[in-house]
């Protein structure tokens, strides 16, 4: 496991930098997110200049390998997020990001993304049951592969439906169903506790066993 989702409003940069303290830079990638309206943590500038520079002190990197708007919910964002997106192809001019894109929690979004020249990466829902996506799974996975034929990488979130799908039966299901897709290229999960992250990593590579047989 040498992924790393993260994203301003998790908070979770602080914790994720002591985490990766002492391990090579090589060894990982980090993503994070800006959060691009108004919210009760914070002020968003309306762009993203700011928001990578701060967000590059706080994970004690100088580089973002992948920086998404986050929680895109109408397929107008393209037009609402111009400046943010402007100020990180900059950025990835700089080699400051070397990826930008969007995390989507609408399916007019995700539609809109998966054919957007601007988008490397999109971080969407996706499960064997519907649970917390933006359509249901026969809707949704033909848009994802689309979005890998046109040369995105695609990221699955929500694999365990926001909490929905705890029993550790729907968990396999839902990470089997994920990987043998054809519409990711990797998953993303949170996770409590070491217990949790050993949990995890166990099921995935069982998946992947199951699948390679």
């Amino acid at each position: 496991m040498n992924f790393m989702d993260s994203a301003d409003s998790y908070g979770s940069h602080p914790f994720l930098k002591r985490a990766l303290e002492g391990v090579a830079r090589e060894e990982y990638a980090v993503l994070t997110k800006i959060w691009p309206r108004k919210a009760r943590w914070g002020q968003a500038s309306g762009g993203a200049k700011a928001e990578v520079e701060r967000f590059l002190g706080e994970l004690g990197v100088e580089q973002l390998d992948v920086c998404l708007i986050h929680c895109c919910l109408n397929e107008r964002w393209p037009d609402e997020y111009e400046r943010i997106r402007d100020e990180l192809s900059a950025l990835k001019e700089k080699g400051t990001v070397r990826a930008a894109g969007v995390s989507c929690h609408d399916f007019g979004a995700l539609k809109v993304a998966v054919e957007h020249p601007w988008v490397d990466v999109i971080l969407a829902r996706v499960n064997h049951t519907g649970a917390a996506m933006d359509a249901a799974p026969d809707e949704v996975v033909p848009v994802l592969k689309r979005a890998r034929a046109n040369g995105k990488t695609v990221i699955g979130m929500k694999v365990c439906g926001g909490g929905q799908l705890t029993d550790p039966d729907q968990i396999d299901a839902s990470m089997k169903f994920s990987l043998s897709s054809g519409a990711v290229d990797g998953l993303t999960m949170g996770m409590l506790s070491p217990e949790q992250v050993d949990d995890s990593v166990a099921r995935v590579e069982k998946a992947l066993r199951e699948l390679r047989a």
